[in-house]
């Protein structure tokens, strides 16, 4: 990383959180001007051992230092208005702040990575012409992280016991050997690393397999023969999963280096971890028809910063050539050592989340051929939290309440909002873009167009669960289910309108007549387990239900 330039200001003996102070007492003071000036300079934390300099971003009294980097971007502020978009307009189809924005635009830092492909596109320029109004200056940048991260260090420092600004030195000082780049294992590899650890299997409780024609998977979620092949309706009447408040909650467990290292990659690479509210599950009765469960609140830093670093401590232990056995997994070990472990919900943080194979009825094509579904499948980005650059179903998400903790509980609930973020376009219920504004975001006057004429007639949206299990790579829970669009005026109507989320790197599609391509699917070793899981679980559910659109070798379970 660069050195600070000559006139910039080394103050090698405080901390972040001195400095502010230092700051504030100089701009309450008479002598604002010198404050000004403090604020104007960048401040070299002092040299780290892994001989780099930190940079901070300074904000007192609602004005910030900037990083000198450039001259004003004047190309790109024209791209913007050629474009149609105010700053403001911009930040929020990019999902970032405002000020962000303007800071492009002054010249004082550039996009991070993950958003140039996004921002190309809605400028309407190529990714050659994009650095061309950015500049030589986003060749490289300056390790950073933005203002969305002090509430995530915050709580680092108070769990950790740590004076305020720690975590936030701490991570700087980890950012040069972040391992975010690392490839992932193969999926079977990772269910089969876990089938050991956790080996053998008790006689109720075992792995998800199943096979389609010759192709046989084995996957990390554990699940019963009970917990399966549910076609259990998300509705008022089949769905009971209700909200309970208060009690006791396990300690968080927090593993200081994991976590510092986890918050560098994420501030490295563009991916969100926001303080918002996350149902964890405390007990859960699946079964044919119905579905029970209770459910309370956990925080998604908690989860992010603990149970989670699970899966980076596994993939990391396999990408070395070493086996994964008890012993030798120190994360593991102390927070997820058994099965029995994994199955004691109230005693553990057990976060996790509902992810549906999502069916559109389609009419017959002169090209395509007849009538069939066609099912989505997503690649996910390199943003999320966990499973990046994995195969999913889609929608994907965590279990969470957006306005309402107890209305919001149920897993339907869920579901139907993260159609509207995920694939019908609705970013103002995006729970990672910050705080809501609106009481009720999925008031029937604010849905989707899709939306809105899905929910106008019944019978046009279906929407179940088809099983149910715990996922052995971080305890988390699956509520793998099914959404069928059965209407096929759908299609031609709102197809053009269907389109991934920032969640998703890509979007692909299959046809349900299409037997030698899904089950060529099925064997790729880039999915999820997860996902894999809801994938089988709704096939199979399809098979019963799809009539003649429907023509895919049958799923047998091995489980």
């Amino acid at each position: 990383m660069q050195r600070p330039a000559a006139n910039a200001c080394h103050v090698p003996s405080l901390r972040p959180h001195e400095l502010m102070k230092s700051v504030k007492r100089e701009s309450d003071s008479t002598t604002r001007a010198a404050g000004r000036q403090l604020c104007g300079a960048y401040v070299a934390l002092a040299h780290l051992s892994c001989s780099y300099y930190c940079y901070i971003d300074l904000v007192t009294r609602g004005w910030r230092s900037v990083m000198p980097t450039g001259r004003r971007r004047e190309g790109l502020i024209s791209a913007r208005k050629v474009a149609g978009f105010t700053q403001e307009g911009l930040a929020d189809v990019l999902h970032v702040d405002r000020s962000t924005v303007a800071r492009w635009e002054a010249g004082d830092y550039v996009p991070l990575p993950y958003l140039w492909p996004k921002l190309a596109n809605v400028l309407g320029r190529s990714r050659d012409e994009l650095q061309g109004l950015i500049g030589p200056s986003a060749v490289t940048r300056e390790f950073n992280p933005d203002d969305s991260f002090e509430p995530v260090f915050t709580w680092l420092d108070r769990h950790t016991g740590w004076p305020l600004g720690r975590a936030r030195e701490q991570v700087c000082a980890s950012a040069a050997i972040s391992t975010r780049d690392r490839p992932n294992p193969p999926r079977s590899v990772i269910s089969d690393a876990l089938a050991d650890y956790y080996a053998p299997p008790t006689s109720d409780y075992r792995p998800y397999a199943a096979h389609c024609g010759r192709v046989e998977v084995t996957t990390s979620v554990l699940t019963r023969p009970a917990w399966l092949d549910l076609a259990c309706s998300l509705t008022a009447t089949g769905e009971q999963t209700a909200f309970e408040g208060g009690g006791a909650r396990p300690p968080a467990a927090v593993d200081e280096r994991a976590a510092v290292l986890r918050l560098a990659d994420a501030a490295a690479s563009g991916i969100r971890i926001t303080d918002v509210p996350l149902y964890r599950l405390l007990d859960v009765d699946p079964q044919p028809g119905a579905l029970r469960a209770k459910v309370g609140i956990a925080s998604f830093v908690e989860y992010a910063l603990g149970v989670d670093l699970l899966e980076r401590e596994l993939t990391e232990h396999l990408a070395s050539g070493r086996t994964a056995r008890p012993g030798h997994m120190p994360l593991r070990d102390r927070q997820l050592p058994d099965v029995a472990a994994v199955l004691d919900l109230p005693g553990r943080l057990c976060a996790g989340g509902v992810l549906a194979l999502t069916a559109i009825a389609r009419p017959a094509d002169p090209f395509r051929g007849h009538a069939d579904f066609v099912l989505l499948v997503q690649k996910r980005s390199a943003q999320v939290v966990n499973t990046a650059d994995r195969l999913s179903v889609i929608p994907k998400s965590f279990h969470g309440p957006l306005a309402d903790r107890r209305a919001d509980a149920r897993i339907g609930v869920t579901l139907r909002r993260e159609l509207e973020e995920e694939l019908f376009g609705r970013t103002d219920v995006d729970r990672s873009a910050g705080d809501l504004r609106v009481a009720n975001p999925m008031h029937p006057t604010r849905l989707s167009a899709p939306m809105r004429w899905l929910t106008e007639q019944p019978g046009r949206l279906r929407m179940e669960c088809t099983g149910f299990g715990l996922n052995l790579v971080s305890g988390n829970y699956e509520f793998a289910s099914l959404v069928v669009i059965q209407d096929e005026e759908f299609w031609p109507r709102f197809g053009g309108d269907v389109e991934a989320n920032w969640e998703a790197a890509g979007l692909q599609q299959y046809s349900t007549l299409d037997g030698d391509l899904v089950t060529e699917l099925i064997g790729d070793e880039n999915w999820s387990n997860e996902g894999l899981f809801a994938f089988l679980q709704g096939l199979r559910r399809l098979a019963e239900i799809g009539g003649d659109r429907v023509q895919l070798p049958v799923v047998e379970l091995s489980c």
